[in-house]
């Protein structure tokens, strides 16, 4: 199997015995790029000559017989969202096209001190906004499974770059869904944390109260290892939560007898395809035959998520998005006063689905519809809450589909906005309790597309939720299962 093949954890075995160097899985990685990327367009900025010098330095690194960490010498991809000092960061957008930033994310930094090697920076929906990575100022990315169909969203790039052995692993960024529900679309592990377990110092701002960032990997093994390298406290961020993270690779031993596994009836619905459906229900089937507990739950307010997430998340986007305007760093459009300036430049710089996030956003948070629209949303918002809190009560984790579908064509859905909203339906609500959650593949559809299975977890139990989707995948083999690409 070629190296870029590999997992993160496969990897690194063979670097620790030096029976490859990390020179030679980042050239493999880049081979792999070269023959697919003009197919699937996963990145918009590629840093191959900074990569082999990274590459090379971790070699250095394991010579001296350094005590490895997991992530030395792995070559890593990340959502353009995260700000790289001297490395273009766009967030998909002409507004940012050309902006280097000075400074790394704090994320960034973690994975460059533990060793990573960075391929580059994934293409994603503009701003984060969208769920089929089609809102893109540079490109569409195309799903690996199959080029008609879209990666979801909106980390797309990254989930597709993963799914396509692109990189070996990547960071994506999930403010509604956007970890968790690409990863489904293109049949890998994607993990959106605990609200406060990751920091967002670095990160462009889209909802602050909802973004997280979080691990996108081939299995559930790489995606613990990648959230113990950037999980922890950041004093840079206010939101970060100051309590240890925990070594969450030891939590894999594949025994779940006991764990009881709470199945919300809200979340088999009418609309599913029947297929996502049989497979998340299989794949509960299988939860169970290994000893854990399996009982129906309720989430009575879960079909009001998708309206509440729609008004804070445009609403908070309004707030933070009025940086952009052509005055400090950006785009600036050529005009004759002040006024004009904003103007064009936003007109300009914006694509059209950020446009209607900040006009919905402006709109719920202006006088006289701040109380009926914004404040409402709150309190809708804090109901939700309570129903995963009462129902935790019963169960140590919840499992559900991780998204309504497979992956849609391209254009199916860019002329209905809410068609394309309800994507998120069953990953919504864990934002908005900022509950962890994580999705793994569970099955394929009958056009050979893969399904995803969610399962949510207590806040900060990101333990448990890496436990049973372990024990999940140790019991199947769908995450061995690899797209056929062309000359790959």
């Amino acid at each position: 199997m070629s190296l870029h093949a590999l997992t993160l954890h496969d990897l690194h075995g063979k670097l620790e015995k030096r029976e490859v160097s990390s020179v030679e899985i980042t050239e493999s990685v880049f081979q792999r790029i070269s023959s697919t990327e003009e197919k699937l367009h996963c990145y918009i900025t590629l840093c191959r000559d900074a990569a082999v010098q990274e590459a090379k330095r971790a070699d250095e690194r394991l010579k001296r017989g350094e005590a490895s960490a997991p992530l030395l010498g792995i070559p890593v991809a990340l959502k353009d969202i995260f700000l790289t000092r001297g490395l273009r960061t766009t967030c998909a957008s002409k507004i940012l096209g050309s902006f280097i930033p000075p400074y790394d994310a704090t994320t960034v930094r973690k994975l460059k001190e533990a060793g990573a090697v960075v391929t580059g920076k994934t293409n994603m929906d503009e701003f984060a906004m969208g769920s089929s990575t089609e809102n893109s100022a540079f490109a569409a990315t195309r799903n690996p499974w199959n080029p008609e169909r879209v990666p979801g969203g909106s980390s797309g790039g990254s989930a597709a770059a993963v799914a396509a052995d692109q990189c070996i692993a990547a960071l994506g960024t999930d403010t509604g869904g956007s970890i968790r529900q690409p990863a489904s679309c293109c049949g890998i592990v994607g993990m959106k944390p605990t609200y406060g377990r990751v920091s967002r110092y670095g990160v462009i701002a889209f909802a602050s109260s909802l973004d997280q960032v979080g691990p996108m990997t081939k299995d559930v093994t790489d995606c613990a290892l990648m959230l113990e390298a950037i999980a922890g406290h950041d004093p840079s961020d206010s939101t970060s939560v100051d309590a240890p993270a925990p070594a969450y690779a030891g939590f894999l031993n594949g025994d779940i007898k006991g764990l009881r596994v709470g199945i919300p009836k809200e979340y088999f619905i009418k609309g599913i395809q029947p297929e996502v459906e049989q497979g998340v229900k299989d794949a509960i089937r299988v939860i169970e035959r290994n000893g854990a507990g399996v009982e129906e739950i309720s989430l009575p307010h879960t079909e009001y998520a998708v309206a509440v997430y729609y008004i804070i998340a445009t609403a908070e986007a309004s707030s933070n998005l009025a940086r952009y305007d052509g005055m400090k760093y950006g785009y600036r459009a050529p005009a004759r006063d002040l006024t004009e300036t904003y103007m064009k430049s936003r007109e300009e710089g914006f694509g059209a689905e950020v446009k209607r996030r900040i006009m919905l956003g402006t709109y719920a948070l202006s006088a006289g519809y701040y109380d009926a629209y914004y404040l409402k949303a709150q309190k809708v918002r804090a109901l939700i809450k309570r129903d995963f809190a009462e129902a935790f009560r019963k169960c140590d984790a919840i499992v559900t589909p991780t998204a309504p579908t497979t992956a849609f064509k391209i254009g199916e859905k860019t002329q209905d906005p809410l068609q394309m909203y309800l994507s998120d339906i069953f990953t919504i609500s864990v934002n908005l309790a900022g509950l962890p959650g994580l999705s793994l593949p569970c099955g394929f559809d009958g056009d050979g597309l893969p399904i995803g299975m969610q399962i949510i977890g207590k806040h900060f139990d990101e333990a448990t939720i890496l436990k049973l989707a372990f024990a999940y995948e140790q019991a199947t083999e769908w995450h061995k299962k690899k797209p056929i690409l062309d000359h790959g």
